[in-house]
């Protein structure tokens, strides 16, 4: 029996029908993932490893497919069990997820890590129990659930409601819409098959039911979609006007010894960036302003504008004045000096790695073998 009649003998109902239309798509032109294991394996015996499929979806989380995909490999070469990374030390973990954002992410994964492997190595099989482990919510905890497991969850993430505001024409805002949709997910997955039907509500999302210009003549639920009939998918979800980014203002300093290293620190493990690497900087937070100026320098110098940054985070933009300055000085308490062919691999964040590069450019690059 072929894996769409299965689905079909599976599920009943006017949602059932979108499901099991959905599987039949989803079998024919599902994206082709690292992480994922196909209709067919699945079918043949093979089973999700549940340690990369929580891997993925940490990732995952306000972070492209694409941005993820070499991250996701990288991380699985180096530790391919969840004990692997446990037994990592975190500065490592932090250094390879440097540039992916949300750094938060990696302490929770590295959290989450030493939590399953001292019990036994083993995660949860609920959503329940997933929702007790460090950084899994109530997304990842369904994702992980249903992929990993089998399990009949609700598995909504942006493109999932996306693809329920459209196909039932809800016009509540999306930030109120939550709970609508979700009852709308859970009418939907089917009985069998709920890891599948959660990644091609996904991949729907993703290549089909896109914010712009949806594709709607190729998708397999069109003669389901109260937007598509109306037409006028676009309007679909409602959202209101996005309140306007504060702006901070700041500097940073790239002191630069004569064999070419860089001076860096730390920063504090928790808040923003917390546990990352950067050059010296002002006070600036989400919420107010460092100074701007050569005189918060961290030691006095000749120091000179080597140009401005500008990077965008959750809840604010950030601009930078960036200035460098030469020194063979010993590193001030709490800095460290990192050689020129070392600072491609520490744990910088995207906005120090902007910094770096107005003073020094292609310093942050990784240099290639002669």
């Amino acid at each position: 029996m072929a894996l769409h009649d299965q689905t079909r003998k599976a599920v009943s109902g006017d949602n059932g029908e979108i499901a099991s239309r959905l599987l039949g798509w989803y079998d024919a032109h599902h994206r082709d993932l690292p992480w994922r294991i196909p209709p067919r394996a699945l079918a043949g015996g093979a089973r999700p490893d549940p340690y990369l499929v929580w891997l993925s979806e940490v990732m995952l989380q306000q972070t492209t497919v694409e941005a993820v995909k070499s991250y996701f490999r990288a991380f699985v070469q180096k530790w391919p069990t969840v004990q692997a990374l446990a037994a990592a030390p975190t500065e490592d973990v932090m250094k390879a997820w440097a540039g992916l954002g949300y750094y938060s992410r990696a302490r929770n994964l590295k959290a989450c890590a030493d939590l399953v492997a001292r019990q036994g190595g083993r995660f949860p099989d609920s959503e329940p129990g997933l929702k007790e482990l460090p950084g899994i919510g109530a997304y990842t905890a369904a994702a992980i659930a249903a992929i990993a497991f089998d399990q009949p969850a609700a598995v909504v993430d942006g493109n999932v409601e996306r693809v329920v505001s459209r196909l039932f024409s809800i016009a509540t805002p999306l930030g109120e819409a939550k709970g609508e949709i979700r009852g709308q997910v859970e009418r939907m997955v089917p009985g069998t098959r709920p890891g599948d039907f959660a990644q091609a509500m996904m991949d729907l999302g993703a290549t089909i039911c896109t914010p712009r210009r949806p594709r709607c003549m190729l998708c397999p639920v069109r003669e389901d979609c109260s937007a598509t009939m109306s037409g006028d998918p676009e309007r679909f979800p409602v959202r209101l006007p996005k309140a306007e980014r504060p702006l901070r203002r700041g500097a940073a300093f790239v002191a630069v010894r004569g064999d070419g290293a860089v001076l860096l620190r730390k920063r504090i493990e928790k808040g923003l960036l917390g546990g990352m690497t950067e050059v010296p900087t002002t006070g600036w937070t989400a919420r107010i302003d460092g100074a701007t100026t050569e005189a918060a320098a961290p030691f006095p110098g000749n120091w000179r504008q080597a140009g401005r940054i500008g990077h965008v985070f959750t809840h604010f933009a950030l601009e930078l004045d960036v200035f460098k300055a030469e020194t063979d000085s010993a590193a001030p308490a709490g800095h460290f000096w990192s050689l020129a062919d070392e600072i491609s691999g520490e744990a910088l964040p995207s906005v120090m790695k902007k910094v770096i590069e107005a003073a020094i450019p292609g310093a942050t690059k990784k240099q290639r073998p002669r």
